[in-house]
């Protein structure tokens, strides 16, 4: 778990230990990097906005490692939608809005957990926290997806939203 704030690195983290999770935590990608290798986590979660290394680029250096490349990974921030679409296009696994519900977290790191990515990767994108429809998610860019109010997830614009 990957957060420049102690304030929100502690919410995360208790809130995933009281649901039975491991959690280490990093205060920037530069610091990630370091811990994955001597961790070897099952999850990663990234805010994009980070000194030295930021979690869009640490997930490409994630992505770009073989070691790595396998690791589910989501970004927990405040983001752009020019940062979403950079995240799908590095691989990017799911996406949580801060602010955010701490159920939403836990069902984010459960789905991540279950993923199958190196069969993902060969049969066409699959988010583990629903970037779109089951009707072609891998057609569509991030630009085409509003955030939804309620479950923090994206959905078409021409979808109804919970």
């Amino acid at each position: 778990m990957v957060d420049d704030s102690e304030v929100i690195r502690r919410l995360i983290k208790v809130n995933l230990e009281l649901e039975g999770f491991e959690v280490v935590t990093a205060a920037d990608g530069a610091e990630c990097l370091e811990v994955v290798r001597r961790v070897a986590p099952d999850v990663v979660t990234l805010d994009v906005m980070m000194p030295r290394l930021d979690g869009l680029r640490t997930a490409a250096r994630l992505r770009a490692a073989w070691q790595t490349a396998h690791l589910p990974i989501a970004i927990v921030s405040a983001c752009t939608p020019a940062d979403l679409e950079r995240g799908e296009s590095v691989g990017v696994d799911g996406y949580l809005a801060k602010p955010f519900d701490p159920a939403d977290l836990v069902e984010l790191v459960h789905r991540l957990r279950a993923m199958d990515r190196p069969a993902a990767a060969g049969s066409g994108r699959r988010f583990a926290y629903d970037f779109g429809s089951s009707a072609g998610p891998a057609s569509r860019t991030p630009r085409d997806f509003a955030l939804s109010e309620h479950a923090q997830e994206l959905v078409p614009p021409d979808e109804a939203r919970p």
